[in-house]
């Protein structure tokens, strides 16, 4: 009797050591998983190139996310699993059939609180120092459970066919692109990020999606030089400009000859002067031709990134857009570039460069036809879509399927849109406000 009761003591106590050993390695693996799929890549690359190994561990276990995730649920589950039905062997035997109950009641409290909770709260708190702890182990899990999770992925891809899914197995949970938006939009939404700096990093990172039709000075609004102009009239033309650089344009403007830059019109109307007694000497036989660069043309399709990189490389800040029949579109600088990135850039030859978007008493904002849909959703943080258009007056004639006349009301993406103004076909002014 006696030696009956000893061997189940025994068999009791190493019982629930094993239970209690297994909620350890649950709470485990349940903190690793956050704590890896939580931590910054760039902070652990970080900390992985001032030396530490457990962070450079961390990113090479991370780098397949799904054998990561699989290897982790499987042992999590497995030493969940084996807790519960040691606990309900030994609830059965003490209590009876009344322990099966008892047991699920108490291995829930205990796998909740401490095998899920507390370490995922930890892990959370402090995602990177956990990753790089747990990682050494993780990763020799992983190499382990890697047959089982291989097998587990095939079935389940398989089984994702059936319902016409597909995933890529390069692919990654979240682009590093998207993430970095997501976490901007995110700051600037709980107030720790401010717009300004929100609009300058997602305006870098867009570059690579839009192209120069999109942002170009439109061929309606170029000011040119006619070749054949009178030379005086040249070169107050070019004096009173705000511009450095004009296109240079022969018999019609789709002609563009060259671009001349003022500082070298002037160098070489100063060098004429000091050779002549009076200013008609001066301009006698002057040609502007002379001293015009050469034109260079771009696509409409080229990408902001890829202009810019042209214009870094060709030591040159303008250029003519054409389209793929090769007519002028309009023209772009790498001013109009960094102003996607840093927002509008003004100078005393701006005129009302600080105030491209107006609010009026009524809450109406008085709104340029030309202005694209972009600069003024940064400059009212609004969310109108550019998808279709890439001004607001073409956003308008786009919904409205028609050329609007002026007093014309229209309600659309939650915004009201008045034409206040119109210069032939083109909406020139219109006054817009959220409804």
């Amino acid at each position: 009797m006696e030696s009956s009761s000893t061997l189940l003591d025994t068999a009791f106590w190493i019982t629930t050591g094993s239970i209690l050993f297994l909620l350890i390695l649950s709470g485990f693996f349940s903190g690793s998983e956050t704590a890896l799929t939580a931590a910054s890549r760039a902070k652990l690359r970080t900390q992985a190139d001032k030396g530490s190994r457990g962070a450079q561990q961390a990113l090479t276990v991370t780098e397949d996310n799904e054998r990561l995730i699989g290897s982790v649920l499987l042992g999590n589950n497995l030493v969940n699993i084996l807790a519960a039905s040691l606990a309900t062997s030994l609830f059965t035997k003490v209590f009876g059939q009344n322990g099966v109950a008892l047991a699920t009641l108490v291995m829930t409290l205990l796998v909740l609180i401490f095998a899920e909770v507390l370490p995922k709260t930890y892990a959370i708190t402090n995602a990177e120092k956990a990753a790089a702890a747990v990682a050494p182990i993780i990763r020799v899990i992983v190499t382990v459970f890697s047959p089982i999770v291989a097998a587990v992925r095939l079935i389940v891809r398989g089984v994702l066919r059936l319902f016409g899914l597909r995933i890529d197995a390069d692919s990654q949970m979240l682009a590093v692109r998207e993430e970095i938006a997501g976490a901007l939009q995110l700051g600037h939404s709980e107030g720790v990020v401010e717009k300004e700096d929100r609009d300058r990093i997602l305006g870098a990172l867009d570059l690579g999606d839009r192209t120069v039709e999109e942002i170009m000075l439109h061929r309606s609004g170029i000011e040119m030089i006619d070749a054949a102009a009178d030379p005086q009239y040249i070169f107050a033309q070019c004096v009173n400009s705000p511009h450095t650089r004009l296109p240079v344009f022969r018999d019609e403007p789709e002609n563009i000859i060259g671009v001349i830059h003022a500082k070298d019109l002037l160098r070489a109307i100063y060098a004429r002067m000091d050779q002549s007694r009076d200013l008609a000497e001066t301009f006698r036989g002057f040609q502007v031709t002379d001293m015009a660069k050469p034109p260079y043309f771009v696509p409409e399709t080229t990408t902001l990134d890829d202009q810019m990189r042209q214009f870094l490389r060709r030591r040159t800040h303008f250029a003519l857009v054409v389209d793929e029949y090769g007519s002028l579109q309009g023209l772009i600088t790498l001013e109009d570039i960094l102003e996607e990135i840093v927002g509008e850039i003004t100078d005393e030859f701006d005129v009302d460069g600080d105030h491209p978007v107006r609010r009026g008493e009524d809450g109406n904002y008085l709104v340029d036809g030309a202005m694209t849909i972009r600069d003024l959703n940064r400059a009212t943080d609004w969310q109108l879509p550019d998808d279709e258009a890439n001004t607001v007056a073409g956003l308008v004639i786009h919904e409205a399927q028609m050329i609007p006349t002026v007093g014309q009301v229209f309600s659309f993406h939650n915004f009201r849109f008045e034409v206040t103004s119109r210069d032939g076909n083109r909406v020139t002014k219109l006054k817009i406000r959220p409804l």
